[in-house]
């Protein structure tokens, strides 16, 4: 049974810094693409980043672009979202999901993806 956990997020400062983890069980993330998206109550979930699986090549919204950074730990089978000068703008929930078979036109769309974890709230203010 595949199993994505979330771990990290919390409340922060704008200006300040958090760091989001996902685990998985069930699969191994190098043979996965893995992308977080984020949504906030009354929205739609929003693309944020993804590492292909295929060359571990990444892809940002712009509004993360400069801020935010995806990695692989292949040792740990799990993927960071590291986040640096956030701000208010960027509380949500966040999630993280994989798909095997997703192509690179897809990766932005949340269809694209089949396992999705539980989602990690994410607060920033002052």
């Amino acid at each position: 049974q595949v199993q994505l956990v979330e771990s990290g997020g919390g409340l922060v400062q704008p200006g300040g810094s958090l760091r989001l983890s996902c685990t998985a069980s069930g699969l191994t993330f190098t043979r996965y693409t893995v992308a977080w998206f984020r949504q906030v109550p009354g929205k739609e979930r929003e693309f944020v980043a993804v590492t292909s699986k295929r060359t571990g090549s990444t892809m940002y919204a712009d509004s993360v672009k400069g801020r935010f950074t995806i990695s692989r730990d292949n040792r740990e089978n799990a993927v960071h979202l590291q986040m640096n000068s956030l701000e208010p703008e960027d509380t949500a929930v966040y999630y993280c999901a994989a798909s095997a078979g997703v192509i690179v036109s897809q990766f932005r769309s949340q269809s694209g993806y089949a396992y999705w974890g539980q989602g990690r709230q994410v607060t920033v203010s002052s």
